[in-house]
């Protein structure tokens, strides 16, 4: 399989070309137009010699907008093109690709953003926001007035895809993958399938058996001639790039370790979560056999026959009390801090109706029970969630509701016989903030969600974590489960907590998104990468201790014998940080070069 080259040459400036620039302002559906005017903005940019083209239009975004660009391409000889907008988060590829359609290189654009930038800000100053659209629309045209027509990044891909983790959305993604023809291998640490859904007997809000979903996908996944599956494997290391990945692992076997490196055209990354563990004395865990966590009374219901009330140890359970957002939604200064001397303030999401699907497996088997559920806010956000929590109110759970700043509190007594007596107390929000002493036999933290440790795999592909701790992906509507690296995906938990519906959803789109990358066989790619000028390198490294991305830069010897920079534009990101630090101005991002840069800062000044 042939690799990316290592050097990505400076284009020469294009054939002498008249430039001829079409502008294009969008009114937006009045976004934009209820305070920018813009037929003010098309006429004063249509003066700059450049621009042969500039008009105005009500939804550019549109087919009769994109239709009108494509239009003036042909019949007007136009060669460059700036839309000024919204973000060219949700268009500018639209726009490259109506480019591409009427037959223009598709790089040869600008996209101006001034509804995010201009008009939702400057809502009240009309003037000076038509003023700020202008200067802005200017120095897009001299910025794709300097741009030259680059060609995308082609690399030759393996059809093979490895995914981290063999919970349910891990196995669900490999089994998608592998009916779209890749082949898969599939790799998890533990000697089983299943992940955290082997913890539970039933899953919400229809009682599903839990196992019974394990069971099914594991069975699709072993009866897959595409998938390999790896239990018992270690990742001992990822290399490489999009296309061309290689992944090392180490599987234990009764024989030995056995050791085996892969190349690979994807990553999915589905290796969970771990459940929150209260601190010694955290609303007295550890200080008593009778504070568990949610996820060690779901294994106590199950150990524990049926009847009118629940037995532990001997002694009959009456009164039970559920804690929520222990170990979420902590606040600075009041809640203990994790090793890395932040708090979860984050919300995990699924603890509510976990905590709600918990009382009511309680009461089925042991109708008796009285049941306290103190909470900060209830959040059952699922379809049909909401009903288990309506429901639990009608079988007698009684609710108190405490604010941010007054946290409930256990307290542990001895009773004669020398068993703890506990309480919960609160000052019940429901109540007109009543102090409240509920006595319990048995307390339960509805603990949060945390991230598996992945920090080896963190570092080594230098992987995006959001301040959760949790891996983020690019943007949570359009591309939900990327993350900047290309070829790498996230699927379930390890990009935040989910419920195991939401997991096998996130584990079909990743497969899905690397079905699509690998397809061709070729991907291509945005050409915003670094690049050299060989001839200005004077081989001083420092744009080598700049670069965060492994491989991406290089030092080279040149056809004349010096030491220089090279690009892997395949391991580029195209952050310019190497760009920053060239005093010779030897190296550029494409389509972002220093003289672009120049005109446009004096456009801005110069209107």
């Amino acid at each position: 399989m042939s690799e990316v080259p290592n050097e990505n040459p400076v284009h020469g400036t294009p054939e002498q070309e008249e430039v001829r620039v079409g502008v294009y302002v969008c009114h937006c559906g009045g976004n934009i137009s209820d305070v920018v005017d813009v037929q003010r903005v098309a006429e004063e940019v249509g003066k700059h010699p450049d621009v042969k083209v500039s008009k105005h239009f009500m939804f550019m975004c549109s087919d009769p907008g994109q239709q009108l660009i494509m239009e003036d391409i042909r019949r007007n000889g136009i060669n460059r093109v700036v839309v000024s907008a919204c973000s060219p988060f949700l268009h500018e590829t639209t726009f490259r690709k109506a480019l591409q359609r009427a037959g223009l290189n598709p790089y040869l654009y600008e996209h101006v953003n001034v509804r995010e930038q201009v008009s939702w800000v400057h809502k009240g100053k009309p003037e000076s926001a038509t003023e700020k659209t202008i200067r802005l629309t200017l120095a897009g045209v001299e910025k794709v007035a300097r741009q030259d027509p680059l060609e995308a990044i082609r690399v030759e891909a393996e059809q093979h895809v490895v995914v981290i983790g063999a919970g349910v959305a891990g196995m669900r993604a490999a089994v998608s993958a592998a009916r779209r023809g890749l082949r898969v291998t599939l790799l998890e640490k533990s000697d089983r399938t299943g992940g955290r859904l082997n913890e539970l007997s039933t899953l919400y809000p229809d009682n599903e058996s839990a196992q019974t979903v394990v069971d099914e996908l594991t069975a699709m996944v072993q009866s897959d001639q595409n998938i390999d599956l790896c239990l018992n494997s270690r990742l001992t290391m990822i290399d490489g790039y999009v296309g061309n990945f290689t992944v090392g692992f180490e599987t234990q076997s009764p024989e030995g370790p056995v050791t085996r490196q892969i190349r690979a055209g994807a990553i999915v990354l589905a290796t969970g979560y771990r459940h929150y563990e209260p601190f010694e004395g955290e609303l007295g865990y550890r200080q008593s056999p009778d504070v568990l966590t949610l996820p060690e009374f779901n294994r106590l219901l199950e150990s524990t026959p049926p009847g009118e009330l629940m037995e532990l140890n001997g002694r009959r359970i009456r009164h039970v009390g559920f804690v929520h957002c222990v170990g979420s939604r902590q606040v600075e200064g009041i809640h203990q801090p994790q090793p890395d001397g932040k708090v979860n303030d984050y919300c995990s999401r699924v603890c509510c109706t976990a905590t709600l699907h918990a009382i009511h497996r309680l009461l089925d088997k042991h109708p008796g029970v009285r049941v306290f559920d103190v909470y900060r806010d209830i959040r059952t956000y699922g379809r049909g969630h909401e009903d288990l929590y309506e429901k639990a109110s009608k079988r007698g759970v009684l609710f108190f509701r405490h604010t941010e700043e007054n946290q409930p509190v256990v307290r542990l007594n001895a009773s004669s016989n020398g068993r703890p007596r506990h309480s919960l107390q609160v000052q019940d929000v429901l109540t007109w903030n009543e102090e409240v002493e509920i006595p319990v036999d048995l307390v339960v933290l509805a603990t949060g969600m945390m991230p598996n440790d992945i920090s080896g795999i963190i570092q080594t592909m230098k992987l995006p974590v959001g301040a959760d701790r949790f891996l983020q992906e690019v943007h949570p509507k359009l591309r939900p489960v990327e993350v900047a690296n290309n070829g790498v995906f996230l699927a379930g938990t390890c990009q935040g907590p989910m419920d195991a519906v939401e997991a096998v959803a996130a584990g079909e789109a990743a497969a899905v998104k690397a079905s699509i990358l690998l397809s061709k066989g070729v991907i291509e790619m945005d050409p915003f990468v670094a690049r050299v000028r060989e001839e200005k390198c004077t081989g001083c490294e420092l744009c080598l201790a700049e670069c965060e991305y492994r491989g991406a830069l290089t030092m080279a010897e040149s056809a004349d014998g010096r030491k220089v920079a090279r690009v892997n534009p395949a391991l580029c990101a195209g952050c310019g940080a190497c760009a920053a630090v060239c005093e010779p101005r030897a190296i550029e991002v494409a389509g972002w070069s220093l003289d672009q840069f120049d005109a446009m800062v004096d456009a801005l000044v110069a209107h």
